[in-house]
C-alpha cells in the first residue's frame, strides 16, 4: 500500500505515521498532540516563556514513578556558555547551543542515599543495576510527560542521547554529586518556522505490536515495508538517507559505533553506581 507523505497527509498525524495502513477507529479519537510529535532541530532566538520550566516539571512529576521513589531530577540550563559546553560534550550538535533551553534529565540515586543515611539505614540497594535502571526509566517517563507539556505550549523539543557520550564532563558542568548521571538532554524552544520539521513515519504496528506472544516472523516484512516508507518520506523532504534497517545496523555494528558509550559501565562505576 502507498505510504507516501504528501501535503494532505502531513496535516493528519495518523496518515503521517502510518500512511495508508488500516488503523483502529479509536486512534482517531486521540488528541493530535499525542501523534504529531516531531524532533525539532532548528529554533528561533525567542526565549521560552516565563513559567515554561515549572509547567514542564509539573507534568514530569505527574508521570508514573517506580514505588514513588522519584529517582530522577532535571537541570534546566539557559546560560549560553553552559549550553555551549554541553554541546561540546554531545558530539557538538549545534542545536544544543541554539535552543534557548536545555533540560538535562538525570538518573538520581543521591536522594535515596541521603534519605537512608538520615535514618541510619544502609543504602546497599542503590549499588545494584536494578536501581540505576529504575532511575533511568523514571527519568524517561518524566521527560516524556514534560515533552508533551512543552508541545502543548507551542514549543518544540529534541531529545539528546549524546549527553551520555561524556557523562563525567557533563557531571562536572552541572555540578552533579555522586550517584547522579545525565541520561539524556532535551532541547526546548520555539521551532524556526523557516525550517519546519515533518512528522516521520514509524514502523507499522505489525512490527511492534504482538498479541499474546512475540511473532518474530512478522518483523522482517514490517521492516521491509518501513524501509520503503522511509525512502518515500526522505524523498518527499528532498533528503537522501540509507534505509532504516541499514542505518540501524550501522549504529550497532560494534563499540566504535557507540560514540564512546561502550565504556559506560566503567564510567558509571566511577560516578558512584556500583552496578552489581
Amino acid at each position: 500500500m502507498d505510504q507516501r507523505i504528501d501535503a494532505t497527509a502531513a496535516q493528519d498525524p495518523i496518515a503521517a505515521r502510518y500512511g495508508g495502513q488500516a488503523v483502529p477507529s479509536p486512534l482517531a479519537a486521540l488528541p493530535d498532540l499525542l501523534l504529531s510529535h516531531r524532533s525539532v532541530r532548528a529554533f528561533s532566538a525567542e526565549p521560552v516563556p516565563e513559567g515554561t520550566v515549572e509547567a514542564m516539571v509539573a507534568a514530569a512529576q505527574s508521570a508514573s514513578t517506580s514505588s514513588n521513589l522519584q529517582t530522577w531530577s532535571v537541570v534546566a540550563v539557559e546560560d549560553q556558555a553552559r549550553r555551549d559546553a554541553l554541546a561540546k560534550c554531545a558530539n557538538s550538535q549545534a542545536y544544543v547551543s541554539q535552543a534557548p533551553l536545555q533540560m538535562v534529565w538525570l538518573a538520581d540515586l543521591s536522594r535515596l542515599w541521603d534519605a537512608a543515611e538520615t535514618h541510619g539505614i544502609a543504602a546497599e540497594g542503590t549499588d545494584y543495576l536494578e536501581m540505576f535502571l529504575v532511575g533511568a526509566i523514571d527519568a524517561a517517563l518524566a521527560a516524556q510527560s514534560a515533552a508533551l507539556a512543552a508541545e502543548a505550549l507551542g514549543l518544540g523539543i529534541c531529545y539528546i542521547g549524546a549527553m551520555r557520550n561524556k557523562p563525567r564532563e557533563v557531571a562536572e558542568i552541572l555540578g552533579l554529586p555522586p550517584r547522579v548521571m545525565a541520561v539524556f538532554g532535551m532541547c526546548v524552544g520555539h521551532p524556526d518556522p523557516a525550517r519546519a520539521a515533518a512528522v516521520k513515519p514509524r514502523l507499522g504496528q505489525s512490527g511492534v505490536l504482538f498479541r499474546e506472544t512475540y511473532d518474530a516472523a512478522a518483523v522482517p516484512p514490517a521492516v521491509a515495508a518501513y524501509d520503503a516508507a522511509q525512502a518515500r518520506f526522505y524523498e518527499s523532504q528532498g533528503m537522501e538517507r540509507p534505509a532504516w534497517s541499514k542505518h540501524s545496523a550501522d549504529r550497532v555494528a560494534g563499540p566504535q559505533s557507540l560514540s564512546g558509550r561502550h565504556t559506560l559501565a566503567e564510567t558509571l562505576r566511577a560516578m558512584g553506581f556500583a552496578l552489581k
